[in-house]
């Protein structure tokens, strides 16, 4: 699950909203990677976001410890090493995006993850700061 819609809609018109916690070893990954510089600044998410492909083929070739690496949220209750356990990605498997930054403050902004909101928005500020 990337940063797209959290909630899901059940009968009588009531959403329910899965609950994140934040992945704590996804953050000081992002830390390091916006650290040793490896960060796009101007990108598209919609076009550079992981598709699922793009994320089954990453999994043929690396862990689930380094996929989850890349999701900044943990959904609570979800079994550890599928792809619903992890969410808010923000990085295209290889770099981290701005982008997918903002775009991971505003998707957990919009559905209240106040923690996920606020690690998201956390790392975006340490990306600005060390690129001036």
């Amino acid at each position: 699950m990337g940063c797209d819609s959290q909630g899901e809609t059940l009968e009588r018109g009531v959403t329910v909203v899965a609950k994140y916690q934040v992945n704590e070893k996804a953050v000081a990954k992002v830390r390091q990677l916006i650290d040793g510089r490896q960060y796009v600044l101007n990108s598209d998410w919609g076009e550079v976001q992981p598709s699922a492909d793009d994320q089954n083929a990453y999994l043929e070739r690396h862990s689930w410890d380094e996929y989850a690496a890349w999701h900044l949220g943990l959904t609570v209750g979800a079994n550890d090493e599928t792809k619903a356990r992890y969410a808010f990605v923000c990085g295209d498997l290889r770099r981290v995006h701005r982008s997918g930054l903002i775009a991971c403050v505003y998707r957990a902004s919009e559905w209240r993850h106040k923690s996920v909101e606020l690690a998201a928005h956390d790392l975006l500020q340490r990306l600005d700061a060390a690129t001036g």
